[in-house]
């Protein structure tokens, strides 16, 4: 049976992990509804099972059971093939029988541009949101520039980009690669950046964090290209400066080297000072970064981290927190005066750098005071839902001309205030 909600259906597919661990995503989910658009997510599926979008009114998840690579470019390629057999079939369901006009993908992986040439065939438009350049990761991950795999991955990340009606990036150097190595027209590259919302982070004064009891902060994915044993490591040379007390590192987020670097943690002596706390949601989040001194990005130098804005660095800048990296283009770009930049990123570096900030209070006040700023401003994700929303008020302006909207309110979730959105109906 068809659905018969009035409002525009739009689909997202995200193939590498399921919407509730991607924040991303779901602010993107809760900005379309807002704006008076059905959503549903194609993901795989986690272990809650979800079937509501976690924070929305009622967008719908559509999952499958992942496939899990083992690693290798067979079982890579056999991953790959999966999502995209699970995701075309889900997406065919939403469109036949849900009244889907248009989708939206995340990647990586970059393998459902022939969904795009069949969607744009029927008259729908389809958005690709490039989250990750898949060469560059490739090249960060130990592969070899120029290589076979390596132009494969390029060509079919320009084959993503050209086959879309738009594309999503998400700062201004994915943006300039879109032109300049996709080859997009740039009227239909559009910046969304990262970054919390600011009713997701309680108000945070400029007051710095107490001398006597400083916590130091990695937060996000802990996989090889991350530089988290750096972080580890540099903890190790901390304890030579300053001893053991009155700081800790914590280590706030999952994946493939977690346990590794529990080991070398461990190995090194490190457990009365490092602390892992696994993945967290969005309140622990901000409970352990409005407590922090120091945000850490341990990112080494390369091609990706270049050109990448990392989600953990905007998460530390919502609330106020200095931040310390290598010194790089779109990091620079997001920090500015509100980080303290290394040239390499070698634990000595990352050590001597915690060690000078931690000991100067009136820096990091005064970094404080940048970031706050720099959130408020221009990061924070109000200010990203805006333009992404327009994107598809514009792909979809059509068909929205069939539409009238009206002005309800959404019930709020636990924590949240009141959200007046646009409800979309059929014009009498």
């Amino acid at each position: 049976m068809r659905n018969k909600d009035p409002r525009l259906h739009v689909v997202i597919a995200v193939a590498n992990l399921p919407v509730e661990r991607d924040r991303r995503v779901i602010r993107e989910v809760k900005a379309l509804e807002a704006a008076g658009y059905r959503v549903t997510v194609i993901c795989p599926r986690g272990k809650q099972k979800l079937t509501r979008v976690p924070g929305t009114n009622d967008a719908r998840i559509r999952s499958y059971k992942m496939y899990e690579s083992s690693g290798g470019a067979v079982s890579f390629a056999v991953e790959f093939a999966w999502s995209f057999l699970c995701i075309g079939w889900h997406l065919m369901a939403a469109v036949l029988r849900d009244r889907a006009v248009a989708a939206q993908v995340c990647n990586p992986p970059d393998v459902f541009w022939p969904l795009a040439i069949a969607m744009r065939a029927i008259g729908r438009p389809w958005v690709f949101d490039h989250h990750d350049l898949s060469p560059e990761v490739y090249q960060a991950r130990g592969g070899r520039p120029g290589s076979a795999l390596d132009k494969v991955l390029l060509r079919l990340e320009k084959w993503s980009q050209r086959t879309a009606s738009a594309v999503v990036s998400t700062n201004e150097s994915y943006r300039e690669l879109a032109i300049t190595r996709g080859g997009c027209d740039p009227s239909r590259v559009v910046v969304v950046r990262n970054g919390p919302a600011a009713s997701e982070v309680k108000p945070v004064d400029s007051a710095p964090a107490a001398d006597d009891d400083h916590t130091i902060v990695y937060l996000g994915v802990l996989g090889a290209q991350d530089g988290v044993d750096n972080a580890i490591l540099a903890a190790e040379r901390l304890v030579e400066l300053r001893g053991r007390l009155g700081w800790r590192l914590v280590v706030a987020g999952d994946g493939e080297c977690l346990e590794s670097l529990r080991a070398l943690t461990t190995e090194r002596k490190l457990d009365d000072v490092v602390e892992f706390t696994g993945w967290l949601g969005v309140e622990e989040i901000d409970r352990l970064l409005r407590t922090a001194s120091v945000g850490l990005q341990p990112d080494p130098r390369s091609a990706h981290a270049e050109v990448s804005t990392m989600a953990k660095t905007v998460e530390y800048l919502a609330r106020g927190l200095p931040v310390v990296g290598v010194d790089m283009r779109e990091t620079r770009r997001s920090a500015g005066d509100a980080g303290v930049y290394v040239e390499h990123g070698t634990p000595e570096e990352l050590a001597a750098a915690l060690h000078r900030l931690l000991d100067d209070p009136v820096a990091r006040a005064s970094m404080r005071n940048v970031a706050l700023a720099r959130f408020r401003n221009t990061l924070a994700w109000e200010h990203q839902a805006a333009a992404y929303v327009r994107l598809w008020d514009d792909l979809l302006s059509t068909r929205r001309a069939r539409y009238k909207t009206t002005s309800i309110v959404r019930q709020p979730g636990p924590g949240e205030q009141p959200l007046e959105v646009r409800q979309a109906e059929h014009r009498q």
